[in-house]
């Protein structure tokens, strides 16, 4: 059987990846994993993934700050992350997002950072990348302004939300993303979540180096080929073949970071 899988969501520049990337994605692509984000979480990290995007045609780069690195950040780290954003490897812009989980940044720095990612993929076109830990409703206030000025190209990634955020956050024009965590014994309502996101609005990931899906849970580091499991299951839940399933996410994430949006608000 034949696959395609999109891995949407990865951390290549990871010191657990330094040297072995090769075989990493040498491993990834013997499972059928054919296309890969690297994302960056501050400016040094995203130069990292442009770098690593460079190097292989399979990979695409993502640039941003993410919430709990942004009160390290220098005054003109934004503006290189706007320059950093019209290299051609970027397809989109992120993580971005908040976090209340981790006290490294007031809730009000965290909200100024997100809104310049939203509003730099207003004016560009660049869909967005959301991290969002126990602050599902400040993240959906955001957006809802932010669809308020023009439309929303994005995704919710590694999804830990209940229902009601899910289908708001589709409503407003995201997709949503499931790592690892779906697979696990215990997440019986995050599988509940996985089962009503529309077809053509489902994305996987493995937010490697974390994040290792069963029947590797707890192994690091992660890595891009286990996003097969991650499929698997969710093929499983969702009641359609594999390859089916492999073939929509692929789609979905080719349609959402390989076409250009609108641009302008």
């Amino acid at each position: 059987m034949t696959i395609e899988l999109f891995d949407t969501h990865a951390h290549l520049d990871d010191e657990s990846f330094r040297g072995i990337l090769p075989e990493v994605l040498q491993r990834a692509d013997d499972d059928g994993v054919r296309h890969v984000l690297t994302i960056g979480i501050c400016l040094a990290t995203s130069q990292n993934a442009i770098a690593i995007a460079r190097g292989n045609p399979r990979i695409r780069a993502v640039v941003g700050i993410q919430p709990n690195t942004c009160a390290d950040c220098k005054s003109s780290d934004w503006a290189d992350i706007c320059e950093l954003a019209q290299d051609p490897t970027v397809v989109a812009l992120g993580e971005t997002g908040l976090d209340r989980y981790w006290d490294r940044a007031p809730l009000e720095l965290q909200q100024d950072y997100f809104d310049r990612h939203l509003r730099l993929s207003q004016e560009t076109g660049l869909p967005f990348v959301v991290h969002m830990r126990d602050c599902q409703e400040d993240i959906l206030v955001m957006l809802r302004e932010a669809r308020r000025r023009g439309p929303l190209r994005g995704v919710m990634h590694s999804f830990t939300g209940d229902k009601d955020g899910a289908v708001e956050a589709v409503e407003l024009g995201l997709h949503i993303s499931f790592a690892g965590m779906v697979t696990f014994k215990k997440s019986d309502d995050l599988r509940d979540v996985a089962a009503v996101v529309p077809d053509d609005r489902i994305l996987i990931e493995t937010d490697s180096p974390y994040l290792s899906p069963e029947p590797m849970r707890g192994k690091r580091p992660n890595e891009p080929a286990r996003v097969l499991h991650t499929a698997r299951r969710l093929a499983g839940v969702r009641g359609v073949p594999l390859q089916q399933f492999a073939a929509q996410t692929t789609e979905n994430a080719k349609r959402l970071f390989f076409a250009k949006g609108e641009r302008g608000v």
